[in-house]
């Protein structure tokens, strides 16, 4: 239990993630309520729980991306610990499909540029330009985030009106969730929390995520990658699986709208 709650490749999980991730590969006698026991002993996730926890407000829910990385939900994590690079805040971005997510070390007072640089670099990179974006910030920096990316990629198509300033319930209980965990990293390791963001962005998305049931590493590829705790091999079928996933999910999902 130690190695998928509280080690450097764990990501301090609530027990039902860490029970639904665990099951599928090990048992013992009592098992739910022993990691039910466990978890709720956890001196950082409780720290987090006290403090750190937003107030919920009037939520509406989006309709169902149909397909990963489209439509995206955009938040940002601050106040953290200053690292050596000068980094106190981690933008997170997440895919409303998939779940999966990005985690990218920033500063509170980032320019728009060097946004929109980031962006490009790691999320347009390794997806695409989306059709619409769930931002909780001002509508004013809505505006010149797209503006900015419009410079970048060259373009002046009018597609401002994809972007949107509103609260998605589905995503907002998944940035909630994500914000725990990023600032039980923060707590745990302190100032060197940026050198582990990698490995907890790779944590989170080979993880449980109760709202798709599967992790997002398995709406996206079709099945978990490989960790210490969870091995798998690669089979012929998995372009299929893949695709039969992102039905499900989006079945998922809408039952969890509706």
């Amino acid at each position: 239990m130690h190695e998928s709650h509280k080690s450097k490749y764990s990501i301090h999980p609530g027990s039902d993630k860490m029970y639904q991730d665990l099951k599928k590969l090990y048992w013992w006698p009592n098992m739910k309520a022993i990691i039910v026991k466990y978890v709720g002993k956890c001196l950082t996730c409780s720290r987090v729980k006290t403090e750190c926890q937003k107030p919920s407000g009037l939520l509406i829910q989006p309709k169902v991306p149909i397909w990963k990385w489209e439509r995206i939900k955009m938040d940002s994590v601050t106040k953290l610990p200053r690292t050596s690079n000068g980094h106190d805040t981690i933008w997170v971005i997440v895919d409303r499909l998939t779940k999966s997510a990005h985690f990218i070390p920033t500063r509170e007072t980032e320019s728009m540029d060097t946004l929109t640089w980031l962006y490009i670099k790691e999320i347009i990179s390794r997806h695409e330009i989306p059709i619409s974006i769930i931002l909780d910030l001002d509508s004013h920096f809505t505006s010149r985030f797209w503006q900015s990316l419009q410079n970048a990629l060259g373009t002046q198509l009018d597609m401002s009106t994809a972007y949107h300033p509103e609260t998605d319930g589905q995503s907002e209980r998944t940035i909630q969730t994500l914000e725990d965990m990023l600032r039980a990293c923060a707590i745990y390791f302190g100032k060197g929390w940026e050198k582990h963001l990698p490995l907890e962005e790779f944590l989170y998305n080979n993880s449980y995520h109760a709202s798709i049931k599967a992790a997002p590493f398995e709406a996206l590829y079709g099945r978990k990658c490989r960790s210490p705790v969870c091995c798998a091999e690669v089979g012929p079928e998995i372009i299929h699986e893949t695709t039969e996933k992102i039905m499900q999910i989006r079945q998922h999902l809408q039952a969890v709208r509706d």
